[in-house]
């Protein structure tokens, strides 16, 4: 993540979310969300991807600089879902200079139909366009009709792939801008 102020003039971002609904950035090795993240796991491979078309980071991989867990929990604290935004480097990871990745965006399936992933969206493209990320980059599958769904109606747009998404024939890259381009 960079720490560059928000440009004066940038777009502000209105966020509603369920009061009883909190969003936080919070560490990835909890037991809660490590079992959040193999359910992701779990329903990726339900889907039918070949090994080789997931593209999920690990809990070290959430772990690293750069990274920062978004999740969402109940008025009872128990987590509903999660999302990570990482830092792109344009020489090593695609993109341009301004750009961050959304990964590992999952919502129990408890939790669905209660908008709380456009809630994760709302609070991560705020927090991205606070910090000088100017554009969202995301990939996700070809038969992930939902999160096509859910994108496509939060303004992100399909791009040429990008970085390690080159070439793979599941994958669907897409976009959106925080600020004027």
């Amino acid at each position: 993540m960079t720490s560059a102020e928000l440009r004066p003039g940038a777009a502000a971002h209105t966020l509603r979310i369920d009061p009883a609904l909190n969003i936080a950035v919070e560490a990835p090795r909890q037991s809660e969300l490590v079992a959040l993240l193999e359910q992701s796991t779990a329903y990726a491979r339900s889907l039918g991807y070949p090994p080789e078309s997931n593209f999920l980071l690990d809990v070290d991989a959430l772990e690293r600089p750069g990274v920062r867990v978004y999740v969402a929990r109940d008025e009872g604290g128990r987590a509903l879902g999660l999302a990570a935004l990482v830092a792109l480097d344009p020489d090593t990871d695609g993109g341009r200079p301004g750009d961050a990745e959304l990964k590992r965006m999952f919502v129990s399936a408890a939790a669905r139909g209660r908008g709380v992933a456009g809630a994760l969206l709302g609070r991560i493209e705020a927090d991205a366009a606070a910090h000088g990320i100017r554009r969202l980059l995301l990939e996700t599958g070809d038969l992930h009709d939902s999160a096509l769904a859910l994108y496509g109606k939060h303004g992100y747009r399909e791009i040429d792939q990008f970085g390690q998404y080159i070439g793979e024939k599941h994958s669907i890259c897409m976009a959106k801008p925080l600020a004027e381009e």
